[in-house]
């Protein structure tokens, strides 16, 4: 059944969204005050900004498919304050990186990225993410048009498959688990999109009737 929200409505869970994509915040700075980031705190701090910007990657692809499935079409108007969520603890990971690990030696970063194969791969990913986050505004769609802001924003496919790569990298031989995980969902959400791209370009027969509903389930062989 479709759903649809007046204007207030809309506001308000844009607002509750807000506030809950800042909990993961809210987290950090608890623990920095309660001094609670365990034995090893650069590591707590990485692997937490890390995770919350991998969950908002994964929110953000799902809101298609979601959208699609419930005919929810107002959810695409959340997509991007999930995905500047995304940037903004994406960024956080990164400046944890430069910042406890290499305390901000430019030459000491570079080396490191281009040794460590995990730090590399994530490397790309965050740099992909900048002009996505740098777009993200009604003024850059008009500006760059609406195919070509499209076709820039379809790297979000290739950054999804990074940060699989990155998790699976990073992540020692014995906890493969939650890498695997977040690999399934977004081949399933990846798969899903490729899905549709087939399913669209099957052409319609001119000189025959089509049932809208039997096309729309046909499947492309």
């Amino acid at each position: 059944m479709s759903y649809s929200p007046d204007a207030r409505q809309l506001s308000g869970l844009k607002a509750i969204l807000f506030l809950l994509c800042l909990l993961p915040l809210g987290r950090l700075l608890w623990a920095a005050y309660t001094d609670d980031f365990g034995p090893n705190p650069v590591e707590f701090v990485q692997r937490w900004t890390g995770t919350w910007s991998f969950n908002l990657l994964l929110i953000t692809l799902s809101i298609t498919p979601l959208r699609a499935m419930t005919e929810w079409h107002w959810l695409i108007r959340l997509r991007r304050m999930l995905g500047l969520f995304c940037f903004f603890y994406a960024t956080l990971h990164f400046l944890a990186f430069i910042g406890f690990d290499h305390a901000f030696d430019l030459n000491d970063i570079a080396r490191d990225i281009a040794k460590r194969p995990f730090v590399t791969v994530g490397f790309a990913a965050f740099v992909l993410l900048v002009p996505l986050a740098a777009t993200s505004t009604q003024w850059a769609i008009r500006r760059l048009g609406g195919r070509q802001w499209q076709q820039l924003h379809r790297n979000i496919y290739l950054i999804s498959i990074l940060a699989c790569v990155h998790y699976f990298w990073l992540v020692k031989a014995t906890a493969l688990l939650w890498p695997l995980a977040y690999s399934v969902a977004v081949a399933l959400l990846l798969g899903w999109r490729v899905r549709e791209r087939r399913r669209k370009a099957i052409p319609v027969p001119r000189n025959e009737t089509v049932n809208p509903v039997r096309f729309y389930k046909q499947k492309p062989d």
